[in-house]
């Protein structure tokens, strides 16, 4: 006589309780076959969900004990590298953030992540083996399945995907930051030259009109963004720079030698760069805001203006408190449209007219917009963005972004820039009224720049920046030009004429 009774015995509930409790019901789970129409559906169901919770335990009760041993050895292992990734973020950032932008560690990373999504749909399909759907019986067998599919889907599948984008990211990373030379910072700060190039048809090689300069302090994050205006002229080169040998008279032709041409000038002249000179444009800009900076500069970023659009849109946008009204297009193409004023959230296209509109305003309020989208970009752009857009982050990285900053400074650089999302950044725009970039003094900005790095490093700490909620979109329809108002003033030098224009919320 079977030691469970029929289905239909009131007391069969109670009896297979009292098998479970004497230990019995354990050797059930991998010999059902006595086992009432509802334990074996009850069986089932829990090998199903051992599996979601705890992979291979399911294998091990039901008596498939060596592929289960391998899955478990495998669950608790990854339980401890996730606790000790958990202890080396909060002990050292900068540590686990250099091993997530190595490729090698980016390589292993994805394929043990493949062979996880692998290894976790066998699993789940050899739970449904030891199940034994067909004794189980419909329509239990049948949501059983399509349970367990979805749950293929949503572990494998997670898994596979997150594969996917690493790969992404290993390969964004060896094809932007590879090959490239780890450097010290100077004086205890990274000097980071930030160019903006606009290469379109319609213009001869790369002009980078947006030129900055973010000085990082090494320990703090604390960050001061110094702006130059692309017009700035007469600059004379340090002793002993590439450019000097170059140019010793300096870059000193009046309207035609003007900062944002050094590039293509470079460029056009490769052949008398010395062997190994990299990005020769690149390093000629960078050698003049050295000259006029008086700082030295480690690294540099060459932003093309077409790739930022994109950029921003695989952020999911930028978040601006526009103060004037901006026009989309002008010059020699119609207005299409406008940028209204008010707390706006711009895709990549109204973001890039946004930074690069000039219609009916001044270059060096064009700067200060600039400025602005550099610091919403610096702010907005948190762990979790990344995270969440990182394959659309890694698909445009090559075609956006050209930098000597190598895979080896990634972690130091990242810990950083995580850094100084709490910190106020502070700016200075050596336009007028602080200097005429046509007629200036040298000493005036390197005193500047010194000053403002000075009473940034004295400034009390602050905390995050309270997040602010963006207005709808972007743009209105075009308007006659006599509707259009009159832009707001000059914007002059220092960070708080930026309010006057735009502000990153």
């Amino acid at each position: 006589m079977s030691r469970f009774s029929d289905a239909s015995d009131p007391h069969a509930d109670g009896d297979e309780a009292v098998e479970v409790r004497r230990g019995r019901g354990s050797r059930a789970l991998s010999n059902p076959e006595d086992l009432s129409p509802r334990m074996r559906r009850r069986r089932a169901w829990t090998l199903v969900l051992l599996t979601l919770v705890a992979p291979g335990s399911a294998q091990i009760a039901a008596g498939h004990r060596r592929l289960g041993a391998v899955a478990i050895r495998v669950w608790f292992t990854l339980l401890a590298v996730a606790l000790g990734v958990g202890a080396i973020y909060l002990l050292r950032r900068a540590l686990l953030l250099g091993l997530m932008t190595n490729p090698v560690v980016l390589t292993v990373v994805a394929v043990a992540l493949l062979a996880g999504a692998l290894l976790w749909a066998v699993l789940f399909l050899d739970a449904l083996r030891l199940a034994r759907l067909g004794s189980v019986g419909p329509p239990a067998n049948r949501w059983l399945a399509a349970v367990t599919a979805l749950l293929v889907v949503a572990t494998s599948g997670t898994l596979a995907f997150a594969a996917s984008n690493v790969w992404a990211g290993r390969d964004a990373v060896t094809g932007v930051f590879g090959g490239h030379t780890v450097r010290e910072p100077s004086d205890g700060r990274y000097n980071i030259l930030l160019m903006g190039g606009d290469s379109g048809a319609d213009r001869t090689g790369t002009r980078p009109d947006t030129i900055m300069l973010a000085s990082v302090d090494a320990d703090t994050g604390r960050t001061v963004l110094f702006s130059f205006a692309r017009d700035t002229e007469n600059i004379d080169f340090r002793q002993g720079s590439t450019m000097r040998e170059l140019m010793p008279e300096g870059w000193n032709c009046g309207d035609e030698c003007l900062l944002n041409g050094l590039y293509q000038w470079a460029v056009e002249n490769k052949d008398r760069f010395p062997a190994g000179s990299g990005d020769v444009g690149a390093l000629a800009t960078k050698e003049a805001v050295e000259s006029l900076s008086g700082l030295d500069i480690q690294y540099y970023g060459l932003v093309d203006l077409k790739g930022f659009q994109r950029f921003v849109d695989a952020v999911g946008g930028l978040d601006i408190d526009v103060r004037s009204r901006v026009p989309i297009g002008g010059g020699t193409s119609p207005i299409k449209g406008y940028i209204e004023p008010g707390e706006q959230h711009l895709d990549g296209y109204h973001a890039l007219w946004y930074a690069r509109s000039r219609e009916g305003s001044s270059n060096y309020e064009r700067m200060t917009r600039q400025r602005c989208v550099t610091t919403a970009m610096m702010r907005q752009l948190t762990p979790a963005n990344v995270v969440l857009k990182f394959r659309q982050i890694a698909d445009v990285s090559g075609s956006v972004l050209k930098t000597d900053i190598p895979d080896g400074d990634l972690g130091r650089l990242g810990d950083l820039a995580l850094q100084a999302k709490s910190q106020k950044i502070t700016s200075v725009q050596f336009a007028p009224p602080l200097i005429k970039p046509w007629d200036y003094d040298p000493q005036v900005i390197r005193d500047k720049v010194e000053q403002t790095i000075v009473a940034s490093q004295k400034a009390p700490s602050t905390g995050s920046p309270t997040p602010r909620r963006s207005a709808t979109p972007s743009a209105t329809r075009s308007r006659s030009s006599e509707d259009t108002p009159t832009p707001s003033a000059s914007t002059g030098a220092d960070a708080d004429d930026m309010e006057a224009v735009c502000a990153a919320l």
